[in-house]
């Protein structure tokens, strides 16, 4: 990679930090009335997009400094959520990240977000299991009784806007940079990233519509 790639790929790497963390500062929305304090952040979007441009080990590697600011900036939760910060993300990011990398296409960013999802609720509830009651000193039993009714769909409603939200914004968010001369590099090539077809705008509405029902009935306003 000759210095003008290297540069660009910093720079637009330090540009992705840099607003992950600011989509953490300024937007935070409770999803699920029995837990307020879970409440969906869009960094995913920005650190997936990322992935998809620079492979799953960029994007591990944004997700891991974003959380390193937010806990030495705006972050309550200590050394406790930097870990949870960085599990959640990288189980979503790099799987995402993996599975297109291998296949640029929109099936095949649908299969790694809907694999990240999982994996990201899984590793969710384990880790809830395993730290929440240490951490807030709520008993064991307590937590397993918010397992099922609000950490499980809370992540899945997170994993399915973060797929939403990624469908609608990569495809614009690339052609731009294409355009700006900074992201000739390391990126599928035009040809493949025209197998984002305008169903994906569809696909991604059907989701983000879905994720709202879902929230509408959880709160009790369906």
């Amino acid at each position: 990679m000759n210095t003008t790639k290297q540069t660009n790929r910093l720079t637009l790497m330090a540009m992705l930090c840099a607003l992950a963390f600011v989509s953490v500062a300024t937007i935070r929305i409770p999803l699920i009335p029995a837990m307020p304090f879970l409440q969906y952040e869009p960094k995913d979007v920005i650190i997936l997009t990322g992935g998809f441009i620079f492979g799953p080990m960029s994007a591990a590697l944004v997700s891991v400094i974003v959380s390193f600011i937010e806990l030495f900036t705006i972050s309550n939760t200590g050394i406790i959520g930097l870990i949870m910060n960085i599990l959640s993300t990288v189980a979503y990011v790099c799987p995402a990240a993996s599975f297109y990398k291998k296949y640029h296409s929109t099936g095949g960013a649908l299969m790694g977000m809907l694999s990240g999802t999982v994996l990201m609720t899984l590793i969710m509830v384990l880790w809830n299991y395993l730290i929440t009651p240490i951490y807030m000193g709520y008993p064991r039993e307590a937590i397993v009784e918010l397992l099922v009714p609000a950490i499980v769909p809370f992540n899945l409603l997170k994993g399915g806007i973060n797929t939403g939200l990624t469908l609608l914004i990569y495809k614009p968010l690339v052609t731009t940079l294409r355009k700006s001369g900074l992201l000739a590099f390391d990126s599928p090539s035009p040809q493949n990233s025209r197998k984002f077809s305008p169903g994906m705008t569809l696909t991604a509405a059907i989701i983000l519509i879905t994720c709202i029902m879902f929230i509408l009935v959880l709160r009790g306003n369906l």
